[in-house]
């Protein structure tokens, strides 16, 4: 299982008081030499937390994936194709939310997203989109054509009892799913570690893209810490 570490919320700390520290350059560093397979990052279009100048040096300094994760408009596929992160996540986007509140609605939107898609793919970029773990928004994905689905694991993240139990196995079944369409799936949004494991154990889950939990234990016990402690509790990658 890989893991991918999610930055922004480094950056969120450096916005609220307007200064240049913490830098999540550094933190995607110390991520990679923790152990991560991986660093994300979300390009808001309002720039809430990482802006153009982190993406831009994020793709210079990062030594092993770098996933872009954005909205899929004209200004953020031109950014996508200067800065060729070796991936980019599109995920539905909203001004008025604290964080991506769930997958894009591809039966409603699937036919606006092919020229951004095939504009990305064109640019030698793997594109993933973000869907929740329901059927016929994995089945448009794969009719897209796009390589890659992260799933949306907020609602198992948020459930308790029978209810997250129902929710792990939505995810389960799209996971094969996806696998049989022959999508790679990675999932992502809520993990923590003390749900993160079930997760984890999914057949044909490859990657997980975590950072609000692994930022807000590095507080305390610092990052290198915080992201050995996640990749210990995940299956060899």
């Amino acid at each position: 299982m890989r893991l991918h570490v999610n930055i922004d919320h480094v950056a969120t700390v450096r916005q609220a008081r307007g200064t240049s520290y913490p830098d999540p350059v550094w933190a995607a560093a110390l991520c990679e030499l923790a152990g991560a397979h991986g660093i994300t990052a979300h390009l808001r279009e309002d720039r809430r937390h990482v802006n153009d100048r982190d993406m831009r040096l994020l793709r210079q300094t990062v030594r092993t994936v770098l996933n872009f994760e954005m909205a899929a408009t004209d200004e953020m596929v031109r950014i996508a194709c200067e800065v060729r992160p070796e991936i980019v996540t599109l995920v539905p986007e909203r001004r008025e939310e604290r964080t991506t509140e769930g997958g894009l609605d591809l039966l409603a939107q699937g036919a606006r997203l092919r020229a951004p898609c095939a504009a990305l793919a064109d640019a030698g970029i793997a594109v993933a989109i973000f869907v929740d773990p329901d059927e016929r928004q994995v089945r448009a994905a794969a009719e897209l054509g796009v390589p890659r689905i992260e799933l949306h694991t907020g609602d198992y993240c948020h459930a308790t009892g029978v209810t997250a139990r129902a929710e792990l196995a939505r995810l389960t079944q799209a996971t094969a799913l996806g696998v049989s369409l022959g999508l790679e799936v990675a999932g992502g949004h809520g993990l923590d570690y003390p749900n993160v494991g079930p997760v984890a154990a999914i057949p044909g889950m490859t990657e997980l893209n975590i950072g609000h939990a692994i930022v807000g234990r590095a507080i305390f016990v610092g990052l290198d810490r915080a992201v050995r402690d996640m990749l210990a509790l995940l299956p060899p990658a």
